[in-house]
């Protein structure tokens, strides 16, 4: 069963609540759903309520242990590159989901954690589309989660057909297709959206590209290099050719977090996948 363990380094007593809140922090709604589990924190071995004061030595467990959602399925694979007690990052190949749809039941990301890790509850910080590859973190309790959401820096790899320029920033708001529930297109009532990007491969077909987004829309990096008239290598939803691959040549290539218990700063990285190399 999942546990975040403290010890209490106060100059003075103070309460749980103020301890873990203000010194660790742990989330309102956190505290409350351990509240009301029965042992859901203990202190030197014993219940304790919020209320009640803590002192310098003693030992503080917050029962994290929750039920996975998703059916495990052993046959899955998906490579982890970094671990620790609260959070692992997964190597997520092509054609994974991460989450299970009406499309989609039992060969996704969450199935797999949900073999790995019976005993949690599966969620991610940052989520991929199905035919992305690349980094996936997944924290592994709610309170890591509550300190790893929007602090996960980022950095995509793709390939886009042509040339592209050198560097490049691309601007432009991102709408949903008026007639459709997934397409995503660049229009003047969209919400803001800006694209980073610097080409560090071309072979005269294909441009490989370091991404970087400001903000995180739903199709974002396909949507902003079509527009700019190279949509990425294989993305016929956006206008790309599949003659060389058969999905979007995108990956999610590095991912920079601090640990939740230390404030560490931590980058980890993927390779690009043989399918993308072979473009370039």
């Amino acid at each position: 069963m999942a546990e975040l363990r403290f010890i209490v380094d106060t100059e003075e007593p103070v309460s749980v609540k103020t301890f873990l809140r203000g010194r660790n922090g742990i989330s309102a709604r956190l505290l409350a759903k351990l509240k009301h589990r029965e042992g859901g924190i203990t202190c030197n071995g014993q219940p304790i309520r919020s209320i009640d004061t803590v002192r310098a030595g003693d030992v503080l467990v917050l029962d994290m242990g929750e039920s996975a959602a998703a059916e495990p399925n052993p046959s899955l694979h998906a490579p982890i590159v970094y671990e620790n007690a609260s959070l692992v990052v997964f190597d997520k190949p092509a054609g994974m989901p991460v989450h299970e749809s009406h499309g989609h039941r039992g060969d996704t990301l969450a199935n797999l954690f949900a073999h790995l890790y019976p005993e949690l509850s599966f969620r991610p910080i940052n989520r991929l589309d199905k035919d992305t590859s690349g980094l996936c973190l997944v924290a592994k309790d709610a309170h890591s989660a509550n300190l790893l959401q929007g602090s996960c820096a980022k950095v995509y790899f793709a390939v886009a057909e042509g040339v592209t320029d050198e560097v490049g920033t691309i601007d432009a708001p991102i709408a949903r297709e008026r007639e459709s529930v997934i397409l995503r297109c660049v229009r003047a009532d969209g919400r803001p959206s800006v694209t980073h990007f610097r080409r560090i491969a071309e072979n005269g077909r294909y441009s490989l590209a370091e991404v970087r987004l400001e903000t995180g829309r739903t199709h974002q990096i396909r949507v902003h290099f079509a527009y700019i008239g190279h949509p990425l290598a294989g993305d016929d939803m956006y206008g790309g050719s599949t003659a060389d691959i058969s999905r979007q040549a995108l990956h999610c290539g590095r991912l920079t977090f601090r640990l939740p218990l230390t404030g560490e700063e931590v980058t980890v990285e993927a390779d690009l996948p043989e399918d993308i190399r072979a473009l370039i």
